[in-house]
């Protein structure tokens, strides 16, 4: 064989190889983005319905709505509110919040009932408790705040989700024009929940189109609220949000802050394609409004620490870190769909 021919065969192998490997580690890494990748679990039969108190002092049991049939509420009863009138529903993602949720709550009703009347709800979603966090809120509802059948709804999954799956959950179940999520912690002040309204009516204009507008903190990184953090809690936050940077939600300064609002719209073209039900679920969430040109609004609002945090700061950073990588490379690779039907 002649030396020219040797040399071409050894091109061709070469060729090959190459051929093959990079086919080898796109087929591998379609493999671990599909292993990797969220399919959130479907409701049980029991978690479709809610509890309240019926005002005298029992509880009543009924058929949740669902945002995506449009069916408001099919299932009043006189004493409940009726359905058009409902402004705003509240949802609240709680796993064993016995101890924290009743300054949310407080702090919320007072501003409803002065600002919007009788045209709210709540719903807790119980994200399977141990502490009797559902019992404990109707409790509250009932002798603390005396409020009416279906102002106070408790709806209590059968297995924990994650606080993702219990936003997922809540919001596809609201009466509301309008659906924010709060965490129970109560560290967002609730009367910031004004300006939001404001800012998404903006937005959405007379046609109703999807809109968003979400709380945020930025504004605050060089306050004691962030300044007093501990080294390594700071240290992961940055991470994060270079994390994010990185991988493609460049507009948007605060992605984590527990208090956003969404209009019926943006909850039907976001929430029934949200897979994640992790910590990170906010990144999905928005990073579906921007794929779906929905426009996004960053309200600055008073917000401060409070303890009891149910986040392993190792571990849940850790995991923080893959699922984002993971969301956005199920998106590339058409994993992820956002185009099926509500």
């Amino acid at each position: 064989m002649a030396f020219n021919d040797f040399k071409q065969l050894q091109n061709v192998d070469l060729k090959g190889f190459l051929t093959t490997a990079a086919i080898g580690l796109i087929v591998s890494g379609y493999l671990i983005i599909y292993l990797l990748s969220h399919t959130p679990r479907l409701p049980f039969d029991e978690e479709l319905e809610y509890q309240t108190i019926d005002g005298k002092g029992g509880l009543v049991k009924k058929r949740l709505p669902n945002v995506c049939r449009g069916d408001s509420n099919k299932n009043k009863s006189n004493n409940d509110n009726n359905d058009e009138d409902i402004l705003l529903s509240v949802v609240v993602p709680s796993y064993n919040e016995t101890k924290r949720i009743s300054h949310m709550l407080a702090d919320a009703i007072a501003v409803l009932q002065k600002e919007m009347a009788h045209r709210w709800e709540i719903i807790i979603v119980d994200d399977g408790s141990k502490d009797g966090t559902s019992e404990y809120c109707l409790n509250l509802s009932e002798k603390v705040f005396q409020l009416q059948e279906g102002q106070l709804r408790v709806v209590k999954l059968s297995q924990n989700r994650g606080k993702g799956g219990a936003v997922r959950h809540g919001l596809l179940h609201i009466r509301g024009k309008y659906g924010l999520f709060a965490d129970a912690d109560g560290a967002s002040q609730f009367n910031d929940v004004s300006k939001l309204i404001e800012s998404i009516k903006q937005l959405e204009g007379p046609q109703g189109k999807p809109a968003v507008a979400i709380g945020s903190r930025s504004h605050m990184v060089n306050t004691d609220a962030v300044v007093k953090r501990s080294f390594i809690r700071n240290l992961l936050m940055y991470g994060l949000h270079t994390l994010v940077f990185v991988f493609g939600i460049r507009s948007i300064k605060d992605t984590q802050c527990g208090f956003k609002l969404f209009n019926r719209s943006a909850i039907e073209s976001i929430f029934p394609y949200l897979h994640t039900e992790g910590w990170i679920f906010d990144v999905e969430i928005l990073m579906l409004a921007l794929r779906k040109k929905i426009p996004i609004s960053e309200v600055a609002i008073s917000w401060h620490e409070v303890d009891g945090s149910k986040m392993d700061l190792a571990r849940d950073s850790i995991n923080m870190a893959k699922d984002l990588v993971v969301i956005r490379m199920a998106y590339i690779l058409r994993i992820y769909r956002d185009d099926k039907e509500c």
